[in-house]
């Protein structure tokens, strides 16, 4: 099967290690798609609730294929959220194509992007964390319930509901936040002279342009892998939210468990260590992206 060429992907709320993740389907994405660049944008591995007690073969795929890109030297940058926010006391760390930084500024076809995942901007996280945790956990229950009432639903030929966005859409508060994130966000981008701003944290996909007193910045959010199974992604010039419900070639993907080999994390590394000493002479090219860190 022919790859889909993409220049950059980013991709946030993953929340690996939770019963809310759509790792099979995040896969079959990933293995539709050729990114000459990847965006880690927050939330990928969810450190809050991770428990080793669950913990599938198609997270650990997801994580292995990511090393995969790594070893291609793909640049992956990962930007830690709060969910794994223990990655940011290595901020400036980089191995082969990897790095780790709180924020991305790039430059691509002579525009500035900032790249954070924004929970800086949610009052519940600065001022109340052991609240935020508890709103995850809650959360992650009422995906739960939410995959036994689509169980039934889809045995009585019903389609398929979200418990969460109803929760959301039909709370004012929730509403209101979302808008004044969007705005906050926005107005310190073009004041920095920023003209692209993207963050994760809210799971809500969007691209939109918003005129604030310092100018007009385009302002997008890559969605999650929990609820929307959304993207950005930068093609032709242009940025554009993709959809997992809407591609039929990735929907198509078989994934197969049972050819995947069981490693532990050290194992994995080890590999990686390997392939990247193997190719160390080549990784000083790097000229075909379009993208310029700033």
């Amino acid at each position: 099967m022919a790859k889909r060429e993409v220049d950059i992907v980013v991709l946030s709320d993953i929340h690996l290690g939770t019963y809310g993740c759509h790792a099979t389907e995040l896969l079959q994405y990933l293995k539709s798609i050729r990114p000459k660049a990847v965006v880690l944008n927050g939330d990928i591995i969810d450190v809050w609730q991770f428990s080793k007690r669950y913990w599938p073969t198609t997270h650990m795929m997801v994580v292995k294929h990511l090393i995969g890109l790594i070893a291609k030297e793909v640049p992956v940058y990962y930007i830690p959220g709060n969910h794994d926010e223990m990655l940011r006391r290595f901020k400036g760390f980089q191995m082969g194509s990897l790095k780790i930084t709180n924020k991305l500024s790039l430059k691509i076809d002579n525009s500035r992007l900032w790249i954070f995942h924004g929970d800086v901007f949610d009052v519940v996280m600065q001022n109340s964390r052991w609240l935020a945790k508890l709103g995850a956990i809650g959360y992650d229950t009422l995906i739960l319930i939410n995959s036994f009432v689509n169980f039934i639903s889809q045995k009585l030929g019903r389609g398929k509901i979200s418990l969460s966005k109803k929760v959301k859409n039909s709370v004012k508060g929730a509403v209101k936040f979302i808008n004044s994130f969007e705005d906050t966000v926005c107005d310190i981008a073009a004041e920095n002279g920023y003209d692209y701003v993207i963050c994760g944290h809210i799971h809500h996909p969007e691209i939109k342009g918003v005129n604030t007193k310092h100018g007009h910045v385009v302002y997008m959010n890559s969605g999650d892998w929990i609820e929307n199974l959304t993207a950005l992604e930068y093609s032709n010039s242009e940025w554009s939210v993709y959809n997992y419900f809407d591609d039929p070639v990735a929907k198509a993907i078989e994934i197969n468990k049972k050819k995947h080999v069981k490693e532990s994390a050290k194992t994995m590394m080890a590999s990686l260590m390997m392939e990247l000493n193997m190719k160390q002479a080549a990784s000083a090219a790097g000229g075909g992206n379009k993208i310029e860190a700033a």
